[in-house]
């Protein structure tokens, strides 16, 4: 798994991340999303480093890399706080601008890192999310329905409780489906409480604060000035909810977005890679 790639622990100022990095070319940031950590990539990264520095690291919170402790605003789990440490991180490994892609969970540190740090962001690349305050905003019966998880990780104590009775029956997963290497680090994770309340820290932010900065950004007409490209599972609920995915991202982008669905279910980086590395290719290489 990730032939040719170095895996190290990385000191960024306020955790510490684990990180695995490869390849030759320009930068190019992978963030993971819940409950996975950065070994999701491991069929999409080896592709793209051919053409891409390709850094893969493990959110705060997540897999191996630090859990800062949470304050009540849960600022520490913000995806303001994860967007610092992304740039920081490929600062320390020499990279002052990068392009940025994010699945789920990881989208929405993307998301943040391209609006609060510009001039580091060159290309922007969303998998499987819209941003938090569109999903609020446009809660309705089907999302709660679908997506109720949101608001239960969001509640105190209750969550990690009955993850931890049966974290697998929780999750699901099999080293068949996701390979025995990236199943195998899945699952220690999964089975770790600290790392369980680190991801769940992750909701909670969402709830308490990560939708209020894009509130402010909103406000304020601050936009994505990087090219935009929006992708997502046509076996996932995206589609279902929005119908026009790249519709409600206009309104977040200064530039044209662009954007198609995945003929796979939401872990695509896993379940259609050859497809996703296509895709990432064509956008961040033109």
């Amino acid at each position: 798994m990730f032939e040719n790639f170095h895996l190290e622990m990385v000191e960024v100022p306020e955790t510490t991340l684990r990180v695995r990095y490869g390849g030759c070319g320009p930068p190019l940031l992978l963030l993971h999303g819940h409950p996975r950590t950065h070994t999701t990539w491991y069929r999409v990264a080896p592709i793209l480093a051919g053409q891409f520095t390709v850094v893969c690291p493990d959110l705060r919170g997540f897999g191996q890399s630090g859990k800062p402790a949470d304050p009540h605003d849960y600022e520490a789990s913000s995806k303001r706080a994860k967007a610092r440490d992304c740039v920081a991180l490929m600062q320390s490994l020499g990279f002052d601008e990068f392009s940025l892609a994010g699945h789920d969970r990881g989208a929405y540190t993307a998301f943040r890192t391209a609006m609060d740090h510009p001039s580091k962001v060159k290309k922007l690349a969303m998998l499987d999310g819209v941003p938090i305050l569109e999903a609020l905003e446009r809660c309705g019966v089907q999302f709660a329905a679908r997506w109720w998880h949101w608001f239960f990780f969001a509640q105190p104590d209750k969550p990690e409780r009955a993850i931890l009775a049966d974290p697998l029956g929780w999750y699901g997963g099999s080293a068949s489906s996701m390979g025995s290497e990236n199943y195998a680090d899945f699952l220690t994770a999964i089975t770790d409480p600290d790392t369980i309340q680190g991801m769940l820290g992750d909701y909670r932010a969402g709830i308490h604060l990560d939708h209020l900065h894009d509130r402010d950004d909103r406000n304020s007409r601050r936009k994505l000035t990087c090219p935009l490209h929006v992708l997502w599972s046509r076996k996932d609920d995206l589609e279902d909810l929005y119908k026009d995915v790249v519709g409600v991202w206009r309104p977040w982008a200064e530039l044209p977005v662009t954007g198609r669905g995945i003929d796979c279910g939401h872990h695509m980086a896993e379940e259609a890679p050859g497809e996703l590395a296509d895709e990432l290719i064509r956008f961040f290489a033109a």
